[in-house]
């Protein structure tokens, strides 16, 4: 399989799990607004909470995924090989030079954040820096600028806006519960239990569906970077090596939780990579073993 093919097809099962992911956002609303006698008000009303806490996200979703990890700012003058490194792949890129962050950890990581080229931000670790010779890390820093180029930085964070909202619609049905539904119209009944039953089970499993899908999202996005990333550097190998580099480490990650988790290059949660298709569902990255497989056939 040859590079463009490979970005093709990432793409396009990316954007179809993504418009999924939305009608399936729209479907859970729909039956927890009938299921509470609320009608079709019910799924305006989640558009228009969605719609806030999206551009919430838009704006701060950088600062605040960096604040958490721990991460401060470093000019050139402090690491004038990695900042070589950066400006050559954004010149690639055709994307402006992101700011530079690093985490004082020794579990060699990165990611990229910001709502797009203009506003964003690369992240690596005081691990990562010690551990790859030059040509990995241009394979590490070529991926995390490929995220910025894609837009996988913004939708990786509309996606979890989606997931939030799904989980606020679930906690408030099961809420309603307690203080009772808007009666229903004569001759409903049958349907009106229908959608009752329908909202009760969606209330336990949309989270989690909606979980997996992002989870999902996230996998597909790893490998169009992948991608990108040997097409930018023209040098699959160096990826492919710094990627066995980060599995072979043990080194456990002091900045990682779950909700940052996905932006990284490799899970941070060392020893949780599955490789079994129903375990394999939960995880944030697909297995480093088919990326560097993926990456040697290019």
């Amino acid at each position: 399989m040859s590079i463009y093919t490979q970005i093709d097809a990432n793409k396009r099962k990316s954007w179809l799990i993504m418009v999924l992911f939305v009608a399936f956002v729209a479907g859970v609303s729909y039956v927890f607004g009938q299921a509470m006698g609320y009608g079709g008000s019910y799924v305006g009303l989640a558009l228009v909470i969605s719609g806030f806490a999206a551009i919430a996200s838009y704006y701060f979703s950088d600062s605040i995924v960096l604040g958490i990890s721990g991460a401060r700012q470093v000019t050139e003058k402090e690491d004038n090989l990695l900042f070589d490194v950066i400006t050559n792949i954004a010149i690639s890129a055709g994307i402006p030079r992101p700011k530079v962050y690093i985490i004082n950890d020794p579990s060699p990581n990165a990611f990229a954040t910001g709502r797009d080229p203009k506003h964003a931000a690369v992240c690596v670790t005081t691990g990562l820096r010690q551990l790859l010779d030059k040509s990995e890390l241009e394979g590490v820093i070529a991926h995390e600028l490929s995220h910025i180029g894609n837009f996988d930085t913004r939708l990786m964070a509309i996606v979890s806006v989606l997931v939030g909202l799904v989980a606020m619609l679930a906690d408030w049905f099961t809420r309603s519960l307690w203080f009772g539904s808007r009666d229903r119209e004569e001759g409903n009944s049958k349907s009106g239990t229908i959608f009752f039953v329908l909202g009760l089970v969606l209330a336990i499993v949309s989270p989690l569906i909606a979980t997996l899908i992002q989870l999902a999202i996230s996998r597909k996005r790893e490998f169009l970077a992948d991608a990108s990333a040997a097409y930018l550097t023209r040098y699959p190998e160096g990826l492919a090596r710094a990627l066995e580099k980060l599995a072979a480490s043990k080194r456990p990650a002091g900045f990682a939780n779950n909700a940052t988790a996905h932006l990284f290059i490799v899970n941070p949660f060392k020893g949780k990579d599955v490789t079994s298709w129903f375990a394999g569902l939960f995880n944030t990255h697909p297995p480093i073993e088919e990326r560097v497989k993926v990456l040697r056939t290019m």
